[in-house]
């Protein structure tokens, strides 16, 4: 149905979390799996030094002098698209400078997921915790907030440089932390050294939901237990799904099932051909608002839609999707 897609993580924190220290150490990883990373390194500066403890074999993408949430905002799917052309990888790992806004960048990712061979599998955020600590007791100013947005967007949360703290310190930022975001794998960390496959895992786990969604399409009977467990399995935090359709949708179904679209789904946007006209477009919906745009797309972009939200469920989408395409196929008389 689709061809081989690169995974994509996200590495958010603020500035001397121990962002790199993770990277260097999940590059290891992978390669060490058999699998070919590439990094994407974001600095506010304009000479990247943390580059300097990436292997140099390993292929690697510089966005300087900006954030990619703002100032350098585009060259994020030029450097995706120069990785995924010209460099037979597996996975890549966007490291933001520490003061991006993190939902800025899932929106960049997944807008080039409509017309890449990506996909955002992870935001993960390493947190320095005597710095939150510190700033949650003295001064709740744009860096505790800051903070707080990582935090809440992370589908992985380190909690780093808990060493440094008394336990019931320790106690306090992590009630913090969770409080803010209940959904995250979270783990308590020293050097940001945690289990790498934890990572992996996130893909890994967002595969099995794809494949228990079908089985759930086709099954004439379901166990209690078994529709629980997906159920819970996709309600991830922030997170994104991404549809790839095999027929054209009728126009007026579709714009009805956006309308009808959880709250929890904030974001969506594809590329789509219509059964019912002859025009491709490209759609938008943000904000309860949807607009569609006729376009020509360069290069061979397929029918696609992206969701992004919170904690919404995956399969229900998926399933709703797949009914628009069935009933819009004129050789389906069931």
């Amino acid at each position: 149905m689709t061809n081989k897609r690169v995974n994509v993580y996200i590495l958010s924190g603020f500035l001397g979390s121990g962002k790199t220290t993770l990277l260097t150490k999940a590059i290891t990883y992978f390669t060490e799996a058999g699998r070919k990373p590439a990094v994407i390194m974001n600095e506010i500066g304009e000479v990247n030094l943390d580059g300097q403890l990436i292997a140099e074999e390993v292929p690697m993408s510089d966005l300087l002098g900006g954030c990619i949430c703002c100032s350098s905002r585009g060259d994020l799917a030029t450097a995706l698209n120069d990785l995924v052309t010209k460099e037979q990888i597996d996975v890549i790992f966007v490291e933001s400078t520490g003061v991006a806004n993190p939902m800025e960048i899932i929106d960049e990712v997944t807008d080039a997921s409509l017309v890449l061979p990506i996909e955002l599998s992870a935001m993960i955020t390493v947190v320095d915790a005597p710095q939150l600590l510190e700033l949650n007791r003295t001064s709740r100013g744009k860096t505790f907030r800051l903070m707080r947005d990582q935090i809440r967007c992370a589908n992985l949360l380190l909690l780093n440089k808990t060493d440094l703290l008394q336990e019931e310190a320790l106690e306090e930022v992590h009630e913090l932390v969770r409080e803010w975001n209940p959904y995250a794998d979270l783990h308590k960390t020293v050097f940001s050294q945690i289990d790498l496959q934890l990572i992996e895992n996130i893909h890994v786990e967002a595969s099995d939901e794809a494949r228990t969604a079908a089985v759930h399409d086709h099954a004439v009977e379901s166990d209690d237990k078994h529709t629980h467990e997906a159920h819970h399995h996709s309600h991830r935090h922030v997170m994104a799904y991404t549809h790839f359709f095999e027929r054209a949708v009728d126009s007026g179904a579709f714009e009805e099932f956006i309308s009808k679209l959880p709250q929890e789904v904030y974001r969506a946007k594809g590329v789509l051909t219509f059964s019912d006209t002859s025009s491709r477009f490209l759609f938008q919906y943000a904000y309860r608002e949807m607009d569609f745009v006729k376009i020509t797309p360069k290069g061979n972009v397929p029918d696609v839609a992206v969701f992004i939200g919170e904690n919404f469920a995956k399969d229900a989408i998926r399933s709703e999707l797949l009914r628009l395409e069935k009933s819009s196929d004129p050789t389906d008389t069931k």
